[in-house]
């Protein structure tokens, strides 16, 4: 039923597709998104504003941001819109892969929009209630594992199907964890999710300086869309000694997409910021790198490469945990940019410099899968 279902998706909706070049549709994908970006950035930012959907600032965070009040938020559904959009146009859909993302993107999305919408109405920070929004984030995550998994035991082959769930050590060209060879794929699933939601609510919390968090995700994006190409392709696959996943190949296409929708949004997101992403762009977006981590089997490769994110939400629990445990803080404030915000750099100096941090970690990333 799920098999035929793509096919029926992909045989009528898919109209640009059959441009044979896997390559020249990506670009086309980074195109499309950050033309589509570009030319709707500014009417999105001014309806926003006449929609007075300004972004509430924290009374506990740096005095400097307190000037920021009222910038136009949620602009993270233009972003969703553009990736969607350039999405369905140069995907071939009959790919499941690719709607999963799609449905991780609308799931995240729409729970990071109730949450901004929620702040904006009550005029609070604090935004949907924990509780229900973890669930939905659960069940996101949930989703991704299951559907993954089951899309592994449909292949014929047996290798395959435990290649499409065991977690590729970086360097090391024989040597996986056997998450298969849990029963049922409990492993695989439990895994996943905390890769998923861990990704989602990592690229919230970096998401607090103009700019900060856009870049990174899409040199990451960038990133793994190199991951799905070569594991997406069996010579590749075959010669740099990681799993062979056909379903990658179109991966990419939602990578490209990313990347120029990220590009675009960052036109209208650069110092000083005309729009902020909100939470319904930054939960949406780390979902969707983190379930492309799971897609390629990269996800250490993925943790390098997102390590600013990484360092930023540790940064978070180190400051928690002290805090109740010790009644001190590591940190003069969490997350990490506003502790160097704290010491004395400036906004801009902090982001650049993140950004610089950022290029480095996705270089490294890279370089394991020659290094093994």
């Amino acid at each position: 039923m799920l098999v035929w279902l793509f096919g029926w998706l992909g045989q009528y909706y898919s109209p640009f597709s059959a441009v044979s070049s896997l390559t020249l549709r990506a670009l086309l994908a980074v195109v499309t998104a950050l033309v589509f970006s570009m030319m709707f950035g500014g009417r999105v930012i001014r309806h926003l504003r006449s929609l007075k959907y300004g972004q509430a600032i924290r009374n506990d965070g740096p005095q400097s941001h307190l000037a920021k009040t009222g910038t136009p938020t949620m602009g993270g559904v233009l972003i969703l819109s553009a990736i969607g959009i350039s999405t369905l146009l140069w995907a071939r859909l009959n790919n499941p892969y690719v709607w999963i993302l799609l449905v991780v993107m609308v799931i995240f999305g729409a729970v990071g929009w109730a949450d901004d919408w929620l702040k904006i109405k009550y005029k609070d920070p604090k935004g949907l209630i924990a509780r229900k929004k973890y669930f939905w984030l659960s069940m996101g995550a949930l989703f991704v594992g299951v559907s993954l998994y089951y899309i592994a035991t449909l292949q014929p082959d047996i290798n395959t199907t435990r290649e499409m769930q065991d977690l590729l050590l970086p360097v090391f060209k024989d040597w996986m964890i056997p998450f298969s060879a849990v029963p049922f794929g409990i492993g695989f699933i439990i895994f996943t999710y905390f890769v998923i939601n861990g990704a989602s609510n990592a690229v919230n919390l970096t998401d607090g300086l103009d700019g900060l968090a856009i870049l990174p995700v899409v040199l990451v994006a960038a990133g793994l869309g190199a991951m799905a190409y070569v594991s997406g392709d069996v010579r590749f696959a075959d010669y740099l000694h990681v799993p062979y996943i056909p379903y990658n190949s179109e991966v990419i296409i939602v990578c490209g997409s990313m990347v120029g929708a990220g590009l675009g949004f960052l036109w209208f997101n650069a110092h000083p910021a005309q729009v902020f992403m909100g939470d319904v762009g930054a939960l949406a977006l780390g979902a969707m790198l983190g379930t492309i981590a799971v897609m390629t089997r990269q996800e250490i490769a993925f943790a390098i490469m997102g390590g600013l994110f990484v360092a930023e939400a540790l940064s978070v629990m180190l400051q928690v945990g002290s805090y109740k445990l010790r009644k001190k803080r590591v940190f003069r404030m969490a997350p990490l940019h506003h502790h160097f915000e704290e010491i004395g750099w400036k906004e801009t100096q902090v982001v650049a410099r993140f950004w610089i941090i950022a290029i480095i970690l996705v270089i490294l990333g890279l370089m394991t899968l020659k290094l093994r």
